[in-house]
């Protein structure tokens, strides 16, 4: 089974007009949309995780048989859990929405910008902060 990625979803970038404030009504329906898209795609992958654990599930007499299904089954229960995590993040982006934080860096306040939030709807960084970010983690994790 594969992850559900961004570049799957089927939206079309939004069109900036000039002049247009940022994060007004129709951009924040825009990324309404996407976000509650991907997440009814995560859930529907659940779903059929879910289904094809319990349809495959044998008792496979030769241990090699089993253990290529246990470790499959592995694989796609790590994928799962990657993919709840990010519906949690999902659900956090829409309650956003919801208050009027959506779009705007966590750390300093500044937009995010459309165009990154197209290519992840999760973001709540602007990309300088988040560079520091993950530059602190570097350092603090080697």
């Amino acid at each position: 089974m594969s992850e559900i990625k961004m570049n799957e979803l089927n939206f079309t970038p939004y069109q900036l007009r000039p002049g247009e404030e940022y994060m007004n009504d129709q951009q924040l329906e825009h990324f309404r949309q996407i976000l509650l898209q991907w997440k009814e795609q995560l859930i529907a992958e659940v779903k059929r995780t879910r289904h094809h654990m319990q349809d495959e599930a044998v008792n496979f007499a030769d241990l090699n048989d089993r253990a290529t299904q246990e470790e499959e089954f592995t694989l796609e229960l790590r994928a799962r859990d990657r993919e709840r995590k990010l519906i949690k993040k999902i659900d956090e982006a829409l309650k956003g929405i919801e208050v009027g934080e959506y779009g705007f860096c966590e750390t300093c306040g500044i937009e995010v910008g459309l165009r990154r939030l197209e290519a992840r709807p999760t973001a709540t960084k602007c990309v300088d902060c988040q560079e520091r970010h993950e530059i602190q983690e570097r350092q603090t994790f080697g």
